[in-house]
Formats: structure tokens, C-alpha cells, sequence
């Protein structure tokens, strides 16, 4: 009988210890989801930014490197742009898209690959479309998060843009991934990062992670001319003023005028190297509640830091 007593008791103590191992289990996966909704869209007051995890990437024949089609959280489709890089174009549509691709040759250093202009254009798609693999490797059949701010990237009336951080299904930023194994130059817009960082400090990490790609000809600077490249660079940003002369011109602002952010209208600010459609928006609101009475009440504005106001000021006159 007592036998029988105690096998009972150690049954009745095993069931409680397994009970309450199950029971423990669960607590900690319950709290663990709770802890981590994988599936809720979260806004960041102190960054602006929208975080939309488990995003899916959506294959398109327009698609490459750091512009492709993405489906959110939400289930909404966009076209996201990458902040921070650039990489090589592969849908040439237009002489847009061509004085495009003719400056991201002369960045890289790779106009006079193979002794003609079509050999090195074709040798740029093709790398450009590495890039373009590189991305779909990375994001295709893998949940990833977005981080926007929904700003405007631009592009074709049937092709709307938005500015775009993607982390990877392995934590990782894409742009940077681009940038590190040579897809893509680090170059574009920049704004405070995920994760809170200043973009001028987000802009200086990149341009170190493109000089260690370079220093190690990965990617694209595998077939860098490095003798030719600082005339390539420099025809480039003559050009680029020769442009942005013109169209001041166009727009009645003399060569050597200066616009008063007070008064520019927006396609006058446009005019100016640096400020593009959302910024040039910014500056109106902004003036709208608060004159500007020197260049330092322009960093108000966001998307304006010291780096960009540093370029932008020359063009500007406070009266």
C-alpha cells in the first residue's frame, strides 16, 4: 500500500514538473511575441521614419540595384529608392538616364574600359546589373524592414519613388552591403539614420566603406582606370556647372545672381545645386512661419545640415 502510495506521489510530481515546464515555455514565447510584434508598424517620433517589417520584394523588369518594387507591411506596393548610394543604371529610356550613366562611368573611372564609348557602356549595364542581382539575392523570398519617411524620390508619372532604409532578413543595411562589396558609389541623399545617426556622420561612414571597396578593387572598381579617373571626374563637374548655369539662365537668374530664400519661388530654388523638389518645399514652409535672416536659419530646415549649407550658401543672399 505505501508502495503504491509513493509511485503515485512521483507520478503526481512528474506531471507538475512537466506541466509546469510546458506552462514556463509558453510564458517565455508569449512574452517573447509580445515583446517583438514582428507584424506591427511602428513610428518613430525621433527619427520621422515608419518602421514596416516582414516586407516583401517584388521582381520587376525595371528594378535594380537601389529602385525596386516592394510590397509593405500594410500590404501597400511602392517603389523604394535607397538613401545613401547610387547604383549603376540599367534601363537606358532617355538622354536623362544616358548623362546618368555617363557621370556614374566617370565616378568610377571606367569611360575608357575597352577603347570605345559603347564597350564601356555595355561593360557599366552589365555591372549595373550585378548590383541589380545583388539586391534581388538579398531581399527576394526573405522578410525585411523599411524605413521611410514616405519623402518623395522622384521618377515617372507611372513610377513614383519613395526614399527608403532596408534592413536585411540578416540585419544588415542594404545600402551599406552595396557600397561594400563595390555595386554602388555613396552618393545621394542622406538623412538621420534608423538608428539616430546625424547624416553627416551617416555620409562619412559610407565614404568610408566605398574607399575600403576601392582600396580592394571590389565590384566595380575591379576595372577602375585610376590614372584617367581624376580628369573623368573633373569633365564631370565642369559639365555638371556648365548645366546648372544654363538652367539659372533659363529661369532668369543671372550667372553670377543669388536668390533670397525669402523670396525664390520653388522652381528658382530648384535651380540651386543641392536643393532639390522636397527641400526646395521645406524652405517655403519654413519661411512661411519664420524668415531666414542668415545662412545658419536655413539648417533648420531638415534635409539641410552644415555640408549642404556650406554648398548651397554661395548661391543665396539675405536682404
Amino acid at each position: 500500500m505505501c508502495s503504491l502510495y509513493i509511485l503515485t506521489s512521483m507520478i503526481s510530481v512528474l506531471r507538475n514538473i512537466r506541466f509546469a515546464r510546458v506552462f514556463s515555455a509558453g510564458f517565455i514565447l508569449f512574452v517573447s511575441m509580445a515583446a517583438v510584434p514582428a507584424s506591427e508598424i511602428i513610428e518613430d517620433p525621433a527619427t520621422g521614419l515608419t518602421r514596416y517589417p516582414n516586407s516583401e520584394y517584388i521582381e520587376s523588369k525595371w528594378n535594380d540595384g537601389d529602385s525596386f518594387s516592394v510590397r509593405l507591411t500594410d500590404g501597400r506596393t511602392i517603389t523604394a529608392r535607397l538613401y545613401e548610394v547610387d547604383a549603376i543604371e540599367t534601363h537606358i529610356n532617355n538622354t536623362t538616364d544616358a548623362r546618368r550613366l555617363r557621370a556614374q562611368r566617370r565616378y568610377f573611372g571606367i569611360s575608357s574600359f575597352g577603347g570605345t564609348p559603347d564597350e564601356s557602356i555595355e561593360k557599366a549595364v552589365e555591372l549595373g546589373e550585378i548590383a541589380t542581382a545583388f539586391t534581388q539575392d538579398a531581399l527576394s523570398g526573405k522578410p525585411f524592414t523599411i524605413y521611410t519617411s514616405h519623402a518623395d524620390a522622384r521618377g515617372g508619372a507611372n513610377n513614383k519613388r519613395i526614399y527608403t532604409f532596408i534592413e536585411t532578413s540578416e540585419g544588415k543595411s542594404l545600402a551599406a552591403e552595396l557600397v561594400r562589396n563595390g555595386l554602388a558609389r555613396a552618393y545621394g541623399v542622406y538623412r538621420q539614420s534608423p538608428q539616430g545617426l546625424h547624416h553627416e556622420e551617416v555620409r562619412e561612414r559610407f565614404k568610408d566603406l566605398e574607399l575600403r571597396a576601392a582600396g580592394s578593387r571590389r565590384g566595380i572598381w575591379a576595372f577602375t582606370d585610376w590614372d584617367a579617373l581624376p580628369d573623368e571626374r573633373l569633365i564631370e563637374r565642369l559639365e555638371e556647372m556648365e548645366l546648372t548655369t544654363a538652367v539659372r539662365q533659363s529661369k532668369g537668374i543671372p550667372p553670377d545672381g543669388k536668390l533670397n530664400p525669402n523670396l525664390a519661388n520653388q522652381e528658382q530654388l530648384e535651380s540651386i545645386p543641392g536643393i532639390g523638389p522636397a527641400t526646395a518645399r521645406k524652405i517655403i514652409a519654413a519661411r512661411t512661419a519664420r524668415g531666414f535672416d542668415k545662412p545658419n536659419d536655413l539648417l533648420r530646415v531638415s534635409g539641410i545640415g552644415p555640408q549642404t549649407l556650406e554648398k548651397i550658401q554661395t548661391y543665396l543672399i539675405f536682404e
